[in-house]
């Protein structure tokens, strides 16, 4: 989690980045901007900080994992070593983005490089430095009153209630590369894929939030993919799979895989297939999946919007399936020409 309470901003600076590949230009201010005002500074942390709440936490890295040649990693360790070199390394950061983000289809944009003071992670207070891409330009209408009338005028700016991109990297764990928060709105398409992987180069940290969510989406992924292939599996059995997964992330705090295994899948056949489909996922996907972890409840709310439970019958029904498969019952009706479900229940509410 990260809070701001009593988090400082202590340095801004503000880049233009144009788009290289389109004849765009980068245009680097001489000086920091000038955030004396209180009112501004406020208005600042909010537009900064305030959309990163309980976001996915990567870390930096590079070729063959070797960390230090990471051109903003190298940029951000500068300014946390001395403050002084915030503006000059900022400079160096918009050149980065300028030269790395080449799709044809990535905006231009306002680039900000901010240093924050006190800002609380995981519990722990730091600092941290923020680089925030502003793409998208919105109307505002001033009204100013005189004694006998209005006057009105409209410009264009950022608006504060969104972000574009954005990443926080928090003064800790440098030798690991760091701890890095991402908002990047525009994730769609391939060009979305530069802030995180291109610009930035970065992977998921290894902390349980990422392993709940990576096992998670194996999980999903094997059951209606992999699983559908090997066996003859009703609409219910594939609900009855995912369903038996997410609940035993949602009703334990540890995960064991071994426990897993036998109380979602049971059979060997179907462990043993799952085990081969996950190694392969995990190499595909560049994941790193222990077979012991601690259970994210946040990772598991946010992936269970994604594991269907509703059973749907054409466009008249929709059934819900939460837990036991065994009581409905699929059938045909030679006599009417259609499929039917029988559902046993106890009580009706």
């Amino acid at each position: 989690m990260i809070a701001y309470t009593d988090c400082n901003i202590e340095k801004v600076s503000a880049h233009y980045v144009g788009n290289k590949t389109e004849g765009g230009s980068l245009h680097t201010s001489d000086k920091p901007l000038d955030i004396t005002d209180r009112r501004l500074r406020e208005v600042l942390l909010t537009y900064f900080v305030a959309h990163f709440k309980n976001p996915e936490l990567y870390c930096f890295t590079f070729t063959n994992d070797d960390v230090a040649l990471n051109p903003v990693y190298n940029y951000v360790s500068k300014i946390f070593a001395s403050r002084g070199t915030h503006h000059a390394e900022s400079k160096h950061i918009a050149n980065h983005l300028y030269e790395t983000a080449l799709h044809p289809n990535i905006n231009s944009g306002d680039l900000y490089i901010a240093y924050f003071s006190n800002i609380e992670l995981q519990g722990e207070l730091m600092d941290a430095i923020g680089i925030f891409k502003s793409e998208t330009k919105d109307d505002f209408l001033k009204l100013v009153a005189d004694d006998k009338h209005y006057s009105i005028s409209h410009e264009q700016g950022a608006n504060v209630n969104h972000l574009d991109k954005g990443c926080l990297i928090f003064n800790t764990d440098k030798e690991n590369g760091y701890k890095v928060a991402i908002v990047d709105k525009a994730n769609r398409g391939n060009e979305a894929q530069y802030w995180k992987e291109t610009f930035l180069n970065l992977k998921p940290l290894s902390d349980e939030y990422h392993l709940t969510k990576g096992y998670l989406d194996v999980c999903k992924n094997f059951v209606t993919e992999q699983l559908e292939q090997e066996y003859e599996l009703s609409r219910t059995d594939k609900i009855n799979f995912l369903t038996r997964s997410v609940d035993f992330f949602k009703n334990n705090e540890q995960f064991d895989e071994d426990v897993f295994l036998n109380e979602v899948f049971a059979d060997k056949d179907v462990i043993q297939s799952f085990q081969s489909y996950k190694q392969n996922y995990a190499q595909d996907n560049g994941l790193e999946l222990d077979e012991r972890f601690d259970i994210s409840s946040q990772a598991v709310k946010k992936q269970a919007r994604v594991f269907k439970s509703v059973l749907k019958l054409d466009k008249n029904f929709h059934v819900y399936i939460h837990g036991n498969t065994e009581l409905i019952e699929k059938g045909y009706d030679e006599a009417v020409g259609k499929h039917y479900y029988k559902i046993y229940f106890d009580e009706e509410s």
